[in-house]
């Protein structure tokens, strides 16, 4: 009898330790994914990580797909989210799941994965269980879904980057007549995309519509063979040969469609006259002509300008305008001049023109002052007929005091080998998208100021030697976010460009910091 009880006794043992160790190995947690069960610990998670997404399940082995899935997407947004797991089926994880009011019992599928922010509930994860959506959701969790989410995009072929290699070259040569190469966050691409889908669907049959997000590095080559040099880019195959571009940006459904009947190469546009050699009164100096021109006249207003700026093309007319009146009025109080500085270098170097256009007035031979304001023909026109100083000029970014350390060829690599964690803003001062991003900057660092381990940094590559230095850090556009640890770059930041994911990043990387610092008081 001792010998069967002592036997049913090791049986039972031995099962239960198989039961155990299977699931252990089932379950897989990978060392990102953060396992909670104390309401306490959770409460700290939320308080220092403010971008997570939790993974709650009814048991231990519930949620074994989920957790493998979420183990690659914690591996792709570290650093700028968390991975959190509950298990609402041991005696800790009921408390807490009970506490927050979760039941994944009550689901279908035994879990549920909800996201918090800066320190709250957000929302329910409802869109698709992929790696890449749920990378996109993390790196922008109030933004707009992935495209081929989309149900209304439904007949675009979505050309999956993992596999782009591979399968986009494969259909090009069975079916794909005409891809739409993107980036996400390109406005006229947003803007281009339901009219795509829409182009997709009324011709379904007919022709293959697809979509590529070819913003990352990794699709370089491809770029470079499809010539695709700015977003949206538009290509046309046939037989899986590329044949041209379509270029009309402001297309509907209807004119896509028309073309695709008999698609043509985009014609050649029609060489630019030079304003010099254009029919306009304004007069055009050079670097011989430039002193002897103030010379007859005592008043002039004369424009800096490169033949390429968009700002001086959209200044052009209105100048023109101002000096048909001017320049032609003999009591005129001045008259309107302009200089190539592209071509005449001596007398763009001479008044340190460093931006296009630059608007300067001269009197008896001297300048006076430089004039930002002035941009069309009556307010041009109003100011020659009483010259008077110009308003105090906004001051830069570099200029106005915050806690960006803004950083130089000089003393980048210097500076940043002192801090821990820096994000780096790379910004050109007329870039739009770097005017939004830089009130958010701006809090962000604040927020983190006392902390001598961490900075937010800038540098504008327009500057002297920056240009050469931004280069050398790989910017390609404007801004660029980079992450260097110890002033060694670590990771290109392409999380949200506003406050929340600024602060969310650094937190991320402190509470990291906290977590290694306990765990070693722990080994002592």
């Amino acid at each position: 009898m001792l010998s069967l009880s002592f036997l049913s006794l090791s049986l039972s043992l031995s099962l239960s330790q198989v039961v155990f160790v299977s699931t252990l190995q089932a379950v897989k947690v990978s060392p990102l994914i953060e396992k909670v069960s104390d309401h306490k610990d959770f409460k700290k998670l939320l308080r220092t990580r403010t971008n997570v997404l939790v993974l709650y399940t009814k048991s231990g082995t519930s949620g074994d797909r989920q957790l493998k899935l979420l183990s690659d997407v914690a591996q792709a947004v570290k650093g700028q989210g968390t991975i959190a797991w509950v298990n609402c089926g041991d005696s800790e994880g009921r408390k807490l799941c009970k506490k927050v009011k979760v039941d994944p019992g009550s689901k279908p599928a035994g879990f549920e994965i909800l996201h918090y922010k800066d320190g709250t509930f957000h929302t329910e994860y409802s869109r698709p269980a992929t790696l890449k959506s749920m990378v996109a959701f993390l790196k922008d969790p109030t933004g707009a879904p992935l495209w081929e989410e989309n149900p209304e995009a439904k007949d675009v072929v979505h050309i999956e980057t993992e596999k782009v290699s591979i399968s986009f070259r494969r259909r090009l040569w069975t079916e794909i007549t005409f891809p739409l190469v993107f980036a996400w966050w390109c406005g006229v691409c947003k803007r281009m995309q339901p009219i795509f889908q829409q182009t997709a669907t009324e011709t379904k049959g007919k022709y293959v519509l697809a979509g590529m997000n070819v913003h990352p590095a990794e699709f370089d080559g491809l770029k470079q063979e499809f010539n695709v040099k700015g977003y949206p880019t538009f290509c046309y195959f046939e037989k899986g040969k590329f044949l041209h571009h379509y270029e009309n940006y402001g297309a509907t459904a209807k004119d896509i469609a028309d073309w695709l009947k008999n698609p043509q190469p985009p014609q050649p546009k029609t060489p630019e006259v030079p304003w010099s050699e254009s029919d306009s009164a304004v007069f055009h100096l050079t670097d011989e002509s430039f002193d002897g021109f103030l010379e007859e006249h005592p008043s002039a207003l004369i424009m800096f300008y490169a033949p390429w700026c968009g700002h001086c093309k959209k200044m052009k007319p209105e100048y023109d305008e101002a000096a048909e009146v001017l320049n032609k009025d003999a009591d005129t109080p001045g008259v309107l001049a302009a200089v190539d500085t592209t071509i005449h270098k001596t007398v763009g170097e001479r008044f340190k023109i460093s931006g296009f256009p630059t608007v300067k007035y001269f009197e008896k031979r001297e300048e006076k002052y430089t004039l930002p304001h002035l941009r069309t023909k009556d307010k041009i026109i109003e100011w020659l007929q009483n010259p008077q100083a110009p308003p105090p000029p906004e001051q830069s970014w570099e200029e106005k005091p915050s806690s960006v350390s803004h950083l130089g060829a000089e003393d980048f690599r210097e500076a940043l080998k002192k801090k821990k964690h820096a994000l780096v803003m790379f910004y050109a001062p007329w870039c739009p998208h770097c005017k939004n991003a830089v009130p958010h900057f701006i809090t962000a660092a604040e927020l983190f100021k006392d902390d001598r381990k961490i900075a937010y940094a800038a540098v504008d590559c327009t500057k002297g030697q920056n240009h050469e230095l931004c280069k050398q850090e790989g910017v390609e556009g404007y801004p660029t976010f980079n992450y260097y640890n110890y002033g060694k770059f670590s990771e290109k930041y392409n999380g949200e460009r506003g406050e929340a994911g600024f602060t969310g990043f650094m937190r991320s990387l402190r509470g990291r910091d906290q977590e290694k610092v306990g765990k070693r008081k722990e080994e002592l």
